[in-house]
């Protein structure tokens, strides 16, 4: 068997998995909603005025989308390395063809699609809820989904981390919080560079080429403006994707 029929096996498993866990299901969708519906629709934003939330409505678009591409991989990745573990799962799995480096593609490539769809609904709810003019060509899109697909990949790798090193799943939620929550909002995402003190280096996260590159390709249209933090990204998912790929263990 080929390495690609392998990974789309394991995808195969890996999707009807998710699919069972109707309550990982519905929040992975439910949750960013309710971030659009709180701060989108109930807050809402002041352009001119002080405080938080004070730019145009299409500039927090890269911040709602941050959200499920931050949140989900590490949480579903992370769980998911946990019950492997608990289960003497990567036990079994060294016993088949099946490589670790393939095993996290698989579980990629089905929060790819997750995620894809999750952001697509959050995509037309911003634009229903907060009337945010986003700028969408075919360059744009194909960037937008460019960014997408690696930031994933880069927090799932980063989940795998996690869940290779939490001592439970209990751990990993605990970890994914403690790691997500104050990347989420210090990478330049809901909160403009402007209001966070000259010192910080938001260049340090990741998370900060995905809002910048978000941000440009929705405000612009430009795909060509995004290069440098799509590269950038790129070179940051390759290293976690490949350091949590070798974290995973081969026995429990």
């Amino acid at each position: 068997m080929s390495a690609i029929r392998r990974v789309g096996a394991e995808f195969r498993a890996a999707r009807k998995a998710f699919l069972r866990r109707r309550t990982a299901v519905f929040f992975t969708f439910f949750f960013p909603l309710i971030i659009v519906i709180i701060f989108g629709a109930l807050v809402q934003t002041r352009p001119g005025g002080g405080g938080l939330f004070t730019e145009p409505p299409r500039y927090y678009v890269a911040g709602y989308l941050a959200v499920v591409v931050l949140f989900t991989p590490l949480s579903r990745v992370g769980s998911e390395v946990a019950r492997h573990r608990e289960g003497n799962r990567f036990e079994k799995l060294a016993t088949t063809p099946l490589t670790r480096l393939e095993w996290l593609a698989a579980q990629t490539l089905v929060n790819v699609v997750v995620i894809g769809l999750a952001g697509l609904l959050l995509l037309g709810l911003v634009v229903a809820l907060t009337g945010a003019d986003v700028v969408l060509t075919v360059p744009s899109v194909a960037a937008l989904v460019a960014f997408v697909v690696v930031g994933v990949a880069l927090f799932c790798g980063v989940g795998a981390l996690i869940g290779s090193f939490a001592d439970s799943q209990d751990g990993v939620i605990a970890a994914s919080n403690s790691i997500a929550l104050p990347l989420l909002f210090l990478s330049e995402t809901f909160v403009p560079p402007a209001l966070l003190p000259a010192w910080l280096p938001t260049w340090l996260s990741p998370l900060t080429f995905f809002s910048r590159g978000v941000r440009t390709v929705t405000t612009s249209g430009q795909a060509g403006d995004a290069v440098t933090p799509l590269a950038i990204l790129t070179v940051a998912g390759l290293v976690a994707f490949v350091a949590g790929a070798v974290a995973l263990p081969r026995t429990d």
